[in-house]
């Protein structure tokens, strides 16, 4: 149903024991992530174009992201997206030019090719899942060929979690319903995220995500997601 993007929410039911431990679990995992710095060597491929970047990705919980595509070089930035309190800021150097709107499911996509509000965003990126907070059911399933997962249910979409029982490290994020649709397959050394997989859009939408030099609770100024346009730079409103 949600899947459908119906928007009738299901009843509230008892969650499971073995559900509500696998659900606490997910949850210390969240807050125990405060921020993350790393490069990040992103390729996406939307229909039959290909883009690819290196860039310096920072992300705070719960809810800044910033990432700046470098030059071949490596010496600059050629664009910049900053994700904080509930706006979006797309910009390109070369053009001296800026989008800015609402930081929603709709503009991230967009940018960024992740149709997903902002702290779902930063839950992926830090390869953890947040615990919906209008959670309507909830369901451990018997493991498949990527273990045992939850099934998550809440007013707006239907979420599916593999994860790690004993830890809580989270292996695949399946997200359907409203704007989002997204398959996330992470890569780990350890329970230490080193990248992903993603598809979206009914696969018409697929990329990867590597982290390199990845550095986690090392501390983000906040300054760091506050973008000063340089004079002159010309805006448009994005939604």
């Amino acid at each position: 149903m949600l899947a459908g993007g119906c928007a009738t929410a299901p009843a509230r039911q008892p969650v499971p024991d073995d559900a509500r431990r696998a659900l606490e679990l997910l949850d210390v995992r969240w807050h125990e992530f405060t921020d993350l710095r790393t490069l990040a060597d992103v390729v996406v491929q939307e229909g039959r174009e290909r883009k690819g970047f290196t860039g310096v990705l920072l992300v705070k919980a719960p809810d800044s992201i910033r990432l700046e595509a470098l030059s071949p070089l490596g010496q600059q930035p050629l664009a910049l997206v900053v994700i904080h309190e509930g706006q979006l800021t797309a910009y390109d150097v070369a053009k001296n030019a800026a989008r800015i709107g609402p930081a929603t499911a709709e503009t991230i996509a967009r940018e960024v090719g992740l149709p997903l509000e902002p702290d779902d965003l930063v839950a992926v990126l830090a390869g953890r899942a947040a615990p919906p907070r209008d959670l309507r059911t909830a369901e451990l399933l018997p493991a498949d060929g990527s273990g045992p997962s939850l099934d998550l249910v809440s007013d707006a979409r239907r979420q599916r979690v593999w994860l790690d029982l004993e830890t809580g490290a989270v292996t695949r994020v399946e997200i359907r319903g409203g704007r989002a649709s997204i398959t996330i397959s992470y890569h780990r050394d350890g329970q230490t995220i080193r990248g992903f997989d993603f598809s979206a859009a009914g696969d018409y939408v697929t990329g990867s995500v590597t982290y390199r030099n990845l550095v986690l609770g090392g501390g983000i100024e906040p300054e760091r997601f506050t973008l000063t346009l340089p004079k002159g730079a010309k805006t448009k409103s994005i939604r």
